[in-house]
């Protein structure tokens, strides 16, 4: 029985050991994260907890095998997040998104000026356990992390981790505590916000919107559909003409329409005012009329971008007018429509939708792959080459003595090549289920090594008068800045209570705090702007935990 002794007795270091140790951590801290208290499940970070509790009662791991598992756990999570966020990432610094960013960055600034306070003024506590909490108060892992590389000490990195686990749980519940004390000073009722929500989404609405139009203005008799473009100045596809003799043709930019004609035409909902005024008005047909009135080889499909030569190439380029006949009305990417404009880029991944003569989407289909089996088949170059130049970036020195480290590097290059990739034929799509398998295996080997190797000192370090000023301080850093972002959201600029629980949730990275936020809604609308802000905070919240250490340590 030798055996057991060497797989499971406390203080044995050997291979075997070492993976029994790291699996059971992770096993059983993706279980109990799973359980719910009020609602709220801390998910992956309960790994964190099971590696202190294992690490407390004599467990160990070899000190380079442990840093092996960490840095290479944050790597493969940290760029995973990277092309996870990057297309969102510039698309975040919209107008629309603007004062999003900017409250949550004054969120950020608020935590690092509260962190720099209590520093000066209290005296005792180390710039290392401040920025070990404020990474737990705001529940950013990667900002932990980053924090550590700049760190040059075992016994530094541990207190980062002992202040990070003492403030992570209140700072859960100090997010959602921020929520609901603004929705009692403005007195905010949900129901009348969700009405808000859904009536400002029909207005604003930019998905694409298929409508009928019958052609009744004489002025527009013989005019060209490239012409057409000239008149209504919006984007807008259409997809058939049947025309005045009943005869349904697949439209280019040289046919004409004349009165009588009847259009299936793709565009914005905010258009169709502009398409009746000046064409006539929308009539009672549907996908399912327009098909059953085509020629009997005329059909609508759905072709999937498979073959990487497409990736980044726009959509006039495929020349599908000219070369086949056929018209592409929408782009569905991630579940998201897109109005097919000639300018629009294709990504692997993308499902186009085409409408013309069943042989022509065949030739077309066979052009662009259309085959899912290839869609499951990871991109590994990719990632390595991305990983490689992460490290590489992040060993530069940036000034001041600053470097991105292994946490900032990856992210960035990672950012950068999910949006411009495909500029050096580098295909960055990956699958939902192969991308959250990378982030989660990630996270959850850096959690556990963390916690291993925080765990022998901990109860001894947290549970006395110190470790009680560190989850008071940790509260303070959560709930001060919500409380002031959330006035000037709300009192300020009147932006809907939805969209503040999501900026909240995105500005503090928090996944837990988002579920709370969606569930107690029923709406997408705190999703969305979690999603607005997360990349920008995410890229300040791993700048903002490094430049502490360096300038104070």
């Amino acid at each position: 029985m030798d055996f057991i002794q060497d797989l499971f007795w406390p203080g044995n270091t050997n291979l075997a050991s070492t993976l029994v140790l790291l699996s059971f951590v992770i096993a059983a801290g993706i279980y109990l994260g799973k359980l719910k208290v009020g609602g709220i499940s801390l998910g992956v970070t309960f790994v964190l907890f099971v590696g202190i509790l294992m690490g407390h009662f004599g467990y160990v791991i070899q000190p380079d095998v442990l840093k092996f598992v960490r840095e290479f756990g944050l790597i493969l999570f940290i760029f995973a997040i990277g092309l996870q966020v990057g297309p969102a990432f510039f698309s975040s610094f919209k107008e629309g998104g603007i004062r999003l960013n900017m409250l949550a960055v004054l969120g950020i600034v608020l935590n690092v000026a509260i962190v720099l306070a209590i520093y000066f003024i209290d005296g005792n506590t180390s710039i290392e356990a401040l920025v070990g909490v404020m990474s737990g108060a705001v529940t950013n892992t990667p900002g932990l992390a980053a924090a550590q590389q700049a760190v040059t000490t075992t016994e530094a990195v541990d207190t980062m981790s002992m202040g990070y686990a003492a403030a992570y749980p209140l700072g859960v519940l100090g997010i959602i505590s921020a929520m609901l004390l603004i929705k009692v000073i403005f007195r905010i009722k949900t129901e009348d916000e969700i009405k808000a929500i859904e009536s400002e989404s029909e207005a604003t609405q930019t998905k694409p919107y298929l409508a009928s139009i019958e052609v009744t203005n004489k002025l527009i008799n013989g005019k060209t559909l490239l012409q057409l473009h000239d008149i209504i100045h919006c984007e807008f596809v259409v997809s058939r003409i049947m025309q005045s003799d009943g005869t349904t043709i697949i439209p280019k930019s040289s046919t004409q329409i004349r009165v009588g004609d009847k259009l299936y035409v793709c565009m914005t909902p905010s258009d169709l005012q502009s398409f009746e005024t000046v064409l006539g008005p929308s009539i009672e047909m549907n996908d399912e009329d327009w098909d059953q009135a085509a020629p009997e080889n005329v059909v609508s499909r759905r072709i999937v971008v498979t073959r990487s030569e497409y990736n980044g190439v726009a959509l006039a380029t495929l020349r599908l007018h000219q070369g086949y006949n056929v018209n592409c009305t929408r782009v569905n990417r991630a579940g998201v429509d897109l109005l097919a404009t000639p300018g629009l880029r294709l990504q692997m991944g993308d499902r186009l939708t085409i409408v013309g003569d069943l042989n022509d989407i065949d030739r077309l289909t066979s052009k662009l792959g259309n085959s899912m089996k290839r869609l499951n088949q990871p991109n590994l170059i990719t990632i390595f080459v991305g990983i490689l130049f992460g490290i590489f970036v992040g060993s530069i020195n940036v000034g001041f003595g600053m470097k991105l480290g292994l946490a900032g590097g990856p992210l960035v290059v990672a950012i950068l090549l999910s949006r411009f990739g495909y500029k050096f034929k580098l295909v960055t799509y990956t699958s939902s289920s192969a991308s959250l398998m990378l982030r989660e295996l990630g996270i959850c080997m850096f959690l556990a090594a963390v916690g291993i190797g925080a765990g022998a000192n901990f109860a001894e370090t947290v549970f006395n008068n110190t470790g009680m000023w560190w989850v008071i301080w940790g509260f303070i850093i959560t709930f001060a800045p919500l409380v002031i972002i959330g006035c000037i959201a709300r009192g300020l600029y009147k932006i809907n209570y939805l969209t503040i629980m999501g900026m909240m949730s995105g500005g503090y990275t928090d996944p837990p705090a988002l579920a709370y936020a969606n569930n107690s809604t029923g709406q997408d609308a705190p999703a969305v702007a979690y999603s607005t802000v997360y990349p920008l905070t995410m890229f300040l919240r791993v700048v903002a935990a490094q430049a502490l250490i360096l300038c104070f340590m």
